[in-house]
C-alpha cells in the first residue's frame, strides 16, 4: 500500500483528534486509528484532473432524479468494504457473486455508478478503479443531503474475485451489539465508528419485510413484543402502514429516520432515545451500556456527529484496500472483470 507524505498524514491526524477533542468520552475510546497509511489525496492529478468534477455532476443529476439514492450509494459503499474490503468486488455481476447474493437483494445504485464509470472512461481510459468512483460518488452523495464533506483518497485497484458466501456476513439489522463491536473491530473499527456510522440510518429508508418480526412478532397472549421496545405512537403507525403495503410499491417502504428523513443531521440519535429505532440494532444502541453514552454524546452535540462521521467514513474507506502493483485491476466495466 502507499503512504501518502508524511504532512499530509500528520494534517489528517490533527483533524480526526480535534473531531472528538470536544467530548471526554470520544477522547477515550476513539483509540488507535488506522490513519497512519493511507491512500494519497493527489493519486490522479495528473493522470485524471477532472475526475471529482464528473463524479459530482454525476451524482447531483442522479440523485436530483431520486434523493433516496444518496442513501443507496452509502449502503452500497458500506456493503463493499466491510466484506473483502474497498475493491468494488459488490460491483462485480455474476452468479455467484456478492452482487447476486440474498444479503444484497435490496441494494441500488448501480447505475451511478456505471454511468460515472463510462464518462470517465470516455476521457480518461483504463485510469480509474470502480472502486474510486464508488469511495467518492458516496462523499458527494452524502454532502447533498446535508451530510460533512471529506477528502478522498484515492488509488484503490478493483478486485477480480467476488464471491456471495461473503456478502451474507454484513449485518442485517438483527444481530446483538455484541456481535456488531466485533464485527466492526475485526475490520478496524471500534465502537465510536459503529455508533456513527451507523448514523448514516438518518437519510436511509427500509422494506416492510425487514421489520415484520419487529412490529408484528407476537408473544403467548398474542400481543406485539417488539424487542427492544418501540414507542407505542410509532409502532401503531408502522403496523398500519406495513399491514398491506403492495411489494415494490412506495408504500412498501419504511424512513429510518421518522422524523428528518431527508436530512443529514444528528435526530436519528434522539429517536433512539424516544425509543424510535426502527431496526432492532438501532434501537440497542440506545439501550446497550456499551454504546448508549455515545449516543447521549451525539445528541447533547450534533456537531460531533458531523465531525466524527468523516473521520469514521475515511476510515471505512480505507480497508483493506488494493493499491500494489500486482494487487486487482482497473476495470473498464465495473460489473465485469477484464478480459486478457
Amino acid at each position: 500500500m502507499k503512504s501518502f507524505p508524511f504532512l499530509l498524514t500528520l494534517v489528517v491526524l490533527i483533524i480526526s483528534a480535534s473531531a472528538s477533542a470536544s467530548s471526554p468520552l470520544f477522547s477515550t475510546l476513539a483509540g488507535t486509528s488506522p490513519l497512519d497509511n493511507l491512500l494519497p489525496f493527489n493519486y490522479y492529478h495528473q493522470s485524471c484532473p477532472t475526475l471529482e468534477e464528473i463524479i459530482n455532476k454525476k451524482v447531483k443529476e442522479w440523485v436530483a432524479k431520486d434523493y433516496t439514492l444518496a442513501a443507496s450509494l452509502l449502503r452500497l459503499h458500506f456493503h463493499d468494504c466491510a466484506v473483502t474490503g474497498c475493491d468494488a468486488s459488490i460491483l462485480l455481476n455474476h452468479e455467484g457473486s456478492e452482487r447476486r447474493a440474498e444479503a444484497s437483494k435490496t441494494l441500488r445504485g448501480f447505475q451511478v455508478i456505471d454511468d460515472i464509470k463510462a464518462e470517465v472512461e470516455k476521457l480518461y481510459p483504463a485510469t480509474v478503479s470502480c472502486a474510486d468512483i464508488l469511495t467518492a460518488a458516496t462523499r458527494d452523495a452524502t454532502v447533498l443531503l446535508g451530510g460533512p464533506y471529506w477528502m478522498v483518497h484515492y488509488g484503490r485497484k478493483d478486485s477480480r474475485v467476488s464471491n456471495a458466501k461473503d456478502a451474507d456476513m454484513v449485518p442485517h439489522g438483527r444481530e446483538s451489539i455484541t456481535t456488531l463491536i466485533e464485527f466492526f473491530q475485526s475490520r478496524g473499527l471500534n465502537v465510536i465508528d459503529l455508533v456513527v456510522l451507523s448514523g448514516a440510518h438518518t437519510i436511509g429508508r427500509t422494506a416492510c419485510d425487514s421489520i415484520q418480526h419487529r412490529v408484528h412478532g407476537l408473544n403467548g397472549t398474542g400481543m406485539p413484543t417488539p424487542n427492544p421496545p418501540i414507542d407505542d405512537h410509532y409502532l401503531d403507525f408502522l403496523q398500519r402502514k406495513c399491514r398491506s403495503c403492495a411489494p415494490d410499491s412506495e408504500s412498501n417502504y419504511v424512513d429510518l429516520d421518522a422524523t428528518t428523513p431527508t436530512t443529514f443531521d444528528a435526530q436519528f440519535y434522539a429517536n433512539l432515545q424516544k425509543k424510535m429505532g426502527l431496526l432492532s440494532t438501532d434501537q440497542m444502541l440506545y439501550s446497550d451500556s456499551r454504546t448508549r453514552p455515545i449516543v447521549n454524546t451525539l445528541i447533547q452535540d450534533p456537531s460531533i456527529f458531523r465531525n466524527q462521521f468523516w473521520v469514521s467514513m475515511v476510515k471505512l474507506g480505507n480497508i483493506q484496500v488494493l493499491s500494489g502493483q500486482n494487487e486487482g485491476e482497473i476495470r473498464t466495466n465495473c460489473s465485469v472483470v477484464n478480459s486478457y
